[in-house]
């Protein structure tokens, strides 16, 4: 079994969302995507949903 190094998982998952129109990622605070103030890079939308671990 493999063990999961905990910086690792933070440095890929933490902080890190999907657009929900176009799938692209974007690192950002998660304060910041609850209030709307990030947008999309690619279609400029502000609906974003948390990336999902494997």
């Amino acid at each position: 079994m493999v063990t999961k190094i905990p910086e690792a998982q933070n440095r890929m998952f933490k902080n890190v969302f999907v657009c929900k129109k176009c799938q692209a990622k974007q690192k950002a605070d998660a304060q910041k995507i609850l209030k709307e103030k990030v947008k999309c890079r690619k279609c400029k939308r502000n609906a974003f949903r948390p990336l999902k671990k494997k």
